[in-house]
C-alpha cells in the first residue's frame, strides 16, 4: 500500500529454522539485535536468549531461573510466569532487552554484554518507567504492551502494539534508556506518535517490532492477531512491513504469500546493504523451531 509515493517490493532471500546445537528449537523468537560475532535472539517465554553465530547457536542466560523454571507456558499453567521480552536494541553497554509491560512480572530489562569470561546480564526493575510510559500513551496499565523498539535521536524509541479490539492504536514514545542508567530512565511525554497502518483482508495491522533505517526513517513490522487483550495469542490473518517517516506512514507492503500458516515477524535487525533484514518469527508453538528469514527491501 503506497502511503506517500514509496513503493516497498520485499524480497526473501533466504529462510532458517533456529534450532540450538544439542537440536532443541529456538522458542518464540521475539527480538534479534547484533552481540559479538552473531546475533542476539530472545525467547519471550525463556530465562535463555539463542546468540546465533556461523558456528552454531547457543544460549545465553538472560533472566535467573523463576520459582526453579526456566521456561514458560499455556500447557504447564506457568505462561504468567515468562519475563516477556519482546523488544532488543544495541546500548552502550551491549544489548537491551525489554519486557512487555502487559503484567506486572514484565515490567524489566536485561542488560546482556560480552566481557572476558563471556556473556553476562544484569536484571533492572522498570516499574516505574513503564508506568510513566502508560501515562504518556494515555494508557490504562492493562492495556500496555510495548512490543518494539529502535534507536533514534540517540533514544530508544519504545513501541506500543496496538489493538484494534481496545481501540488502541500503535504508537510510540522516546525514553533515554541509552544515556540513563536504565532504573533512572525518563520519558520525554512530548514525543508520543500514533499509527494507523491500515488493514489487510479486513484486519488492523499493529507493529510488532521496529528497526532504524540508514536514511533515519523507520521500518516497522505488522501483524494482524485476533487477540482480544495484550496477554493472549490469537490466529494471525497477516503480517506486512511499514516504513514510518517521523509520524507518517510512507508504506505499507505485505510479507510475500507463502506456503504454511501466515507468519508473524516479531524482531527486526539490519544485516547489510540494499537494505537488507533480518526478520525472526514465533510461530506461537514451543515445539516448532522459530525461524529467521533474510529480507532485501526495494525501496
Amino acid at each position: 500500500m503506497d502511503r506517500a509515493g514509496l513503493t516497498v517490493r520485499i524480497e526473501v532471500e533466504h529462510e532458517t529454522a533456529l534450532r540450538f546445537d544439542d537440536g532443541s528449537p529456538v522458542r518464540s523468537a521475539s527480538a534479534i539485535a547484533p552481540f559479538g560475532d552473531g546475533w542476539l535472539i530472545a525467547q519471550d517465554d525463556a530465562t535463555h536468549a539463542a546468540w546465533h553465530r556461523p558456528t552454531g547457536t547457543t544460549p545465553v542466560r538472560v533472566l535467573d531461573a523463576v520459582d526453579g523454571l526456566e521456561v514458560f507456558g499455556v500447557a504447564a499453567g506457568t505462561k504468567h510466569l515468562k519475563p516477556d521480552f519482546e523488544a532488543a536494541c544495541e546500548a552502550p553497554a551491549g544489548v537491551l532487552l525489554l519486557g512487555s509491560g502487559s503484567t506486572p512480572r514484565r515490567m524489566r530489562a536485561s542488560t546482556v554484554a560480552l566481557n572476558a569470561m563471556g556473556p553476562a546480564f544484569a536484571v533492572t526493575d522498570l516499574t516505574p518507567l513503564y508506568g510513566a510510559v502508560a501515562h504518556a500513551l494515555g494508557l490504562p496499565a492493562e492495556h500496555l504492551n510495548l512490543e518494539g523498539a529502535c534507536v533514534a535521536g540517540g533514544r530508544v524509541r519504545w513501541f506500543q502494539r496496538g489493538n484494534a479490539a481496545a481501540g488502541i492504536a500503535s504508537a510510540s514514545v522516546d525514553v533515554d534508556l541509552l544515556t540513563a542508567a536504565p532504573g533512572r530512565a525518563t520519558v520525554d511525554p512530548h514525543s508520543v506518535r500514533r499509527y494507523d497502518l491500515g488493514a489487510i483482508d479486513g484486519a488492523d495491522l499493529a507493529i510488532t517490532d521496529a528497526v532504524t533505517l540508514p536514511d533515519g526513517r523507520i521500518l516497522v513490522s505488522a501483524a494482524a492477531e485476533d487477540t482480544p487483550n495484550p496477554f493472549d495469542d490469537g490466529p494471525v490473518v497477516a503480517s506486512a512491513l511499514a516504513v514510518l517517516d517521523g509520524d507518517r506512514v510512507d508504506a505499507v507492503t505485505p510479507l510475500p504469500e507463502r506456503a504454511g500458516p501466515t507468519l508473524k515477524v516479531e524482531g527486526l535487525a539490519l544485516c547489510g546493504a540494499g537494505p537488507r533484514v533480518l526478520a525472526v518469527v514465533d510461530r506461537d508453538d514451543p515445539s516448532t523451531p522459530s525461524t529467521m528469514l533474510r529480507l532485501r527491501l526495494h525501496l
